[in-house]
């Protein structure tokens, strides 16, 4: 939770500079002041839930040398108020009580950010016009100013015996006839607010009884909220950028608020409408603090979603922890921008050449050298990479500023890599993003050359023709070659996920529907799972806070219908209950391993019931069996399933593991590769650790 864990602040040098404000030390060990909302140091929208930690009820708690004292309210084991009129940057709260007194700085930022993203994306499209309100039905109109800022407002609707929802009537003084229990017995009833932050439309919802409560407060809470928050982020990434987004990632699944769950979820923390990972852990900061000013801080917080939902859970907690106390995850990435991409854009390449080839090659020998469980998944990776071209996914952009190498050259980019243009810099000789993308020296196919599967001849034709991609994403025959600069950056902040910084102290499940043998052929393929373990292994020298479960696809992608991940919400539950009771001083991770429920198991679902197994690769096992777990084009090229090496290390090429070739072709294999090939055994160039978490750049 934020507030509750120290302050790590850290300072490296990277593209652009970072600024790290200090955050004082509590000066009293008798009177305590905490910010409850958040970090002290990252405050936003002029306001903060503060608390009073004293045994003494008449306490002085002033604001930059003003009484603030009647907005406290006695709780437990204090006072608690919302401390409102921050004014821009820093300010000074102070506690009093019988001589004894207390500090402490606390930095306010905007409520339309930034914080520590960085310089706001120009232009910036606001979508409130088209944000329809759920269940409601209407939408939020016109936003009231150039930030998308919308009026707030709270709605009610119920969930009815059929299982549909309802807008709450006007003025009800009695039930109606149709309402829902929940499963605790309470009216089906929920509360849902509408608000702004950091550009983004905001929601948050849980069940209330309006006609038997008033309405909650930070110290009066709805009786049947069980405490507990779930924050959902949103899939989908090609068209992320520039908008404020016409939804969020979902305040209304059934069962998450049946069980009594609070949600909240803003529009940027959707990756389809905002694929950029600083501006979305801004984004659910922002958001989580508004709904701890408006309902007190939840016990635990846990992000939940899909896809681009997993790229936003893995990266916030490693790079700004505190933000998510655990995390559930679904068809799973470790992040977007090196897990997906590498990925995607060899796809590209690989189904570029099989279309031009001259060369006859069999659709079972492309798919092997693709490592995919079934061919259709190369063409349709190939579409998908258009996130890297900056010309493509960019409707959203007015034509006359978007970007054109021609008629606009200084136009508006639409890509992955610009989106992210706050970290990277731009590279002075061009005024673009510098890129992290890199393909020299990869030997594709390798694998399957060395198993016989496709000929030296076509292993060296695809090597020698496969080319790269320049910085519009153009097919260019040479490879593609990384800035320098880009790939130690991507390392230090986290952009492709280290495992080693907030990772490492939460506990993790990743659900995963097995889509690798869709018939369309499905980006969500299981072995991205085992990239984030293995991580997760090489930065702790464990993954035992990551539980693994599988099974089918017969409830999508990641639906709250599966018994399955039913359970893993209702484990996570029961995981973090028990580690927030543990004082001991033992290791973080030792804590977690202890807390984990005994019913939660790693295993797959098979026909005949839940396999409790380790999903491990392990061909022999029962759940390898049902779901293979294929590979991918730089595993078969020998890079190893973490996927962490963006720019691989040089060697030369050793005549003995090319069995077979001739003195032709061994001539031929040394001019492709002029300067050696990818020495997987080695650390990439540039690779190293987190420079830190909770980075700002400016």
């Amino acid at each position: 939770m934020i507030g509750s864990r120290p302050v790590r602040l850290a300072v490296v040098l990277l593209a652009s500079a970072l600024v790290l404000p200090a955050v004082p030390a509590v000066a009293s060990r008798e009177v305590k002041l905490e910010i409850l909302s958040g970090r002290p140091d990252k405050v936003t929208g002029g306001d903060a839930l503060v608390h009073v930690d004293t045994p003494d009820a008449h306490v002085r708690v002033t604001l930059n040398g003003t009484d603030v004292s009647s907005v406290f309210t006695a709780d437990a084991d204090g006072l608690t108020g919302l401390v409102g009129d921050l004014r821009s940057g820093s300010n000074v709260l102070r506690a009093e009580a019988d001589g004894r007194r207390t500090t402490l700085e606390v930095r306010n930022y905007p409520r339309q950010g930034p914080v520590f993203s960085g310089p706001h994306e120009q232009p910036f499209v606001c979508e409130t016009a088209q944000f329809a309100i759920p269940v409601i039905g209407r939408t939020l109109g016109e936003p009231l100013d150039a930030d998308c800022t919308v009026a707030p407002r709270v709605d009610y609707f119920y969930r009815t015996t059929a299982g549909t929802y309802v807008k709450w009537p006007a003025g009800a003084t009695s039930y109606p006839t149709d309402l829902a229990k929940t499963d605790a017995g309470d009216p089906f009833i929920v509360r849902m607010e509408t608000g702004s932050a950091n550009r983004a439309v905001v929601q948050t919802t849980m069940l209330h009884d309006p006609l038997r409560e008033a309405a909650p407060t930070p110290t009066r809470r709805s009786s049947s909220w069980n405490g507990r928050a779930i924050f959902t982020l949103g899939g989908g990434c090609a068209g992320g950028w520039y908008r404020s987004g016409s939804t969020t990632g979902g305040v209304t699944d059934p069962f998450l608020l049946g069980r009594g769950y609070a949600l909240m979820s803003s529009s940027l923390n959707v990756f389809g409408q905002n694929c950029n990972d600083l501006t979305a852990a801004e984004s659910a900061m922002m958001t989580k603090e508004l709904f701890v000013e408006h309902y007190g801080r939840p016990v635990y917080t846990v992000g939940f979603g899909c896809s681009g939902g997993s790229y936003q859970a893995h990266q916030i907690t490693d790079n700004y922890p505190g933000i998510f106390d655990g995390i559930v995850v679904g068809c799973s990435f470790p992040e977007v921008g090196f897990g997906t991409i590498s990925f995607i854009s060899d796809s590209w390449l690989l189904d570029s050449y099989f279309n031009k080839s001259s060369l006859a090659w069999t659709q079972e020998q492309k798919r092997q050298v693709a490592g995919f469980a079934t061919y259709a998944t190369l063409p349709s990776m190939a579409v998908s990479a258009n996130r890297i071209d900056p010309r493509r996914n960019c409707d959203i952009v007015p034509a006359a500023q978007r970007y054109d190498p021609d008629s606009n050259p200084r136009g508006v980019r639409c890509d992955v890599f610009d989106h992210t243009v706050n970290v990277y810099g731009a590279d002075p000789a061009t005024g673009f993003v510098r890129r992290p993308l890199d393909n020299v020296g990869v030997q594709y196919g390798l694998g399957v050359l060395k198993s016989g599967v496709i000929t030296p001849d076509q292993f060296l034709d695809l090597n020698q023709r496969i080319g790269g991609f320049d910085a519009d994403a153009n097919l260019v025959p040479a490879r593609t070659v990384a800035d320098q600069a880009a790939v130690g950056t991507a390392y230090r902040t986290g952009r492709l996920t280290n495992g080693g910084g907030g990772l490492k102290d939460v506990p993790i499940i990743d659900y995963r529907a097995y889509f690798d043998t869709q018939s369309d052929g499905d980006i969500h393929v299981r072995y991205h799972t085992f990239s984030m373990r293995a991580r997760l292994e090489k930065a702790n020298g464990t993954a035992a806070n990551q539980v693994s479960l599988l099974e089918d696809a017969r409830y999508g992608l990641f639906s709250t219908d599966s018994p399955l991940l039913q359970h893993a919400v209702d484990s996570m539950d029961r995981w973090l209950t028990v580690l927030e009771a543990d004082g001991t001083s033992r290791p973080r991770i030792d804590k977690i391993v202890a807390a984990k429920p005994d019913e939660l198991v790693e295993g797959c679902r098979g026909p005949s019931g839940f396999i409790a197994q380790p999903l491990n690769r392990d061909p022999a096992s029962r759940c390898e069996q049902l779901f293979p777990s294929a590979s991918f084009p730089r595993e078969v090229a020998g890079a190893g399933v973490a996927a962490d090496i963006i720019k691989c290390k040089l060697h030369a090429p050793a005549r003995s593991d090319y069995p077979g070739l001739t003195d032709a072709q061994w001539t031929r294999l040394r001019t492709i590769f002029p300067r050696g090939v990818c020495d997987w055994s080695k650390p990439g160039v540039g690779q190293q650790p987190l420079a830190g978490t909770w980075l700002t750049f400016d």
